[in-house]
């Protein structure tokens, strides 16, 4: 299972959820939908009370939901199943998308022209980096290789974190031969043997 090309773990897909990705376009998007809804009702000649959101220009709010949930699950979907993520997953879930504007006109050239339209430009956009102002300069990592990476900077072994706070600081971090050394530290200051325990019964008396 390899992602954008070129080899090593950080180019292994890891599956996303398509269910929660089309629930939350269908939120995001049709939120937006809400506001151009409300915006279409404030602009009506006749007052028709705040409820004409959803009972006048109600459909936009419901086409926009459709097109935000349809291109994500889609979108999402595409890349699971081909284990990829590239710019073809967007473009997949563009068509969709855009077919679904079009199902309102209830003509079929309608439909597939706004899908592939709308697949065209979002084929681009993803295709340039998703940005306005061309290609992005490096790769972007996926958020569980990002989270990967950062345990991997912050993990260290016992001995790095004692070489680097004290052994026995606060009475609490002691290394294995933490007695030993402690003895032989007050026996070159103070003079004094003082003699060690282990508590493992293995260990030589």
């Amino acid at each position: 299972m390899t992602g954008h090309g070129g080899g090593g773990d950080s180019d292994v897909y890891h599956p996303q959820d398509a269910l929660g990705a089309g629930v939350k376009g269908t939120a995001v998007v049709g939120g937006a939908g809400f506001f151009v809804s409300a915006l279409q009702n404030s602009l009506q000649k006749r007052n028709i009370g705040a409820m004409g959101v959803f009972t006048r220009t109600g459909g936009t709010v419901a086409s926009f939901a459709a097109v935000g949930g349809v291109f994500e699950f889609s979108r999402v979907a595409m890349a699971n199943l081909r284990e990829k993520n590239d710019a073809y997953n967007t473009a997949v879930g563009g068509f969709l998308a855009g077919s679904v504007f079009g199902l309102s006109s209830g003509k079929m050239p309608r439909i597939v022209g706004m899908g592939a339209f709308t697949a065209a430009v979002l084929f681009v956009f993803d295709f340039t980096g998703g940005r306005l102002n061309g290609f992005r300069t490096e790769t972007e990592e996926d958020g569980f290789d990002r989270k990967e990476a950062l345990r991997k900077n912050r993990r260290q072994s016992g001995e790095e974190t004692i070489a680097q706070l004290g052994d026995g600081r606060g009475g609490v971090i002691h290394s294995p031969n933490y007695e030993a050394v402690r003895a032989e530290r007050l026996k070159a200051a103070y003079g004094i043997e003082v003699k060690t325990f282990s508590a493992d019964p293995n260990a030589a008396a």
